[in-house]
């Protein structure tokens, strides 16, 4: 594997839309340094529902970006989904929380597949696309930075997936907001999920 697109964006405001944006991405050359919070230069403007810890860096695999091109009749440009980083030969349906991507000196931890809102459904020019995307089931990826690096196109990318039972993207995106079972509840709290989705899991097995 490597690194197909380091991607990033600027404030802007969608058509339709009150609040900016930095959905829009393209991808840049040079190399860019990723620390706690994702790249540097990134644009995060709704820190309620993005970025943070554990959603620094998001993640398309270029398997799942064709599959995509496919479906939409025409090709997707490096960031159209606002991706920071595009990995070759990565299919987003088979990843899980905790699996690992490390480039260079940069560690990433999968925490949670994810999920559409109308920002994105704005950036795609569909009002339909959310409903569109979790029925494809093959949601984007947030990790973590377990190690800070600097990361350019065309690093070599290794892959280590998570060791124990798997919670994988698409699963993850289906079950968003509903009640698990108590032998899934155990298996995603096992996991290392997104800090969010633990305290919504904790928080429906207390009531």
């Amino acid at each position: 594997m490597k690194i197909l697109a380091v991607c990033r964006g600027a404030p802007e405001t969608l058509p339709g839309k009150k609040a900016k944006t930095g959905i829009n991405k393209h991808a840049v050359s040079g190399a860019v340094m990723v620390d706690e919070l994702g790249l540097l230069g990134d644009a995060i403007c709704n820190r309620k529902h993005h970025g943070g810890r554990d959603q620094a860096v998001y993640i398309e695999g270029s398997l799942t970006l064709d599959w995509w091109a496919a479906e939409l009749g025409r090709p997707l440009e490096p960031g159209t989904f606002g991706e920071n980083l595009v990995i070759d030969g990565l299919d987003n349906c088979q990843v899980a929380a905790g699996d690992r991507f490390i480039a260079g000196d940069l560690v990433l931890e999968v925490t949670s597949a994810r999920i559409p809102c109308s920002t994105f459904a704005a950036k795609m020019g569909d009002p339909q696309f959310v409903k569109r995307y979790i029925q494809a089931r093959r949601p984007g990826i947030y990790c973590r930075i377990l190690a800070s690096g600097t990361v350019s196109a065309e690093m070599p990318v290794t892959y280590l997936p998570y060791a124990d039972e798997r919670v994988t993207m698409p699963e993850m995106m289906a079950t968003f907001g509903r009640r698990l079972s108590p032998e899934d509840r155990a298996r995603y709290l096992a996991a290392p999920i997104h800090h969010k989705l633990r305290a919504l899991i904790e928080s429906d097995a207390a009531v």
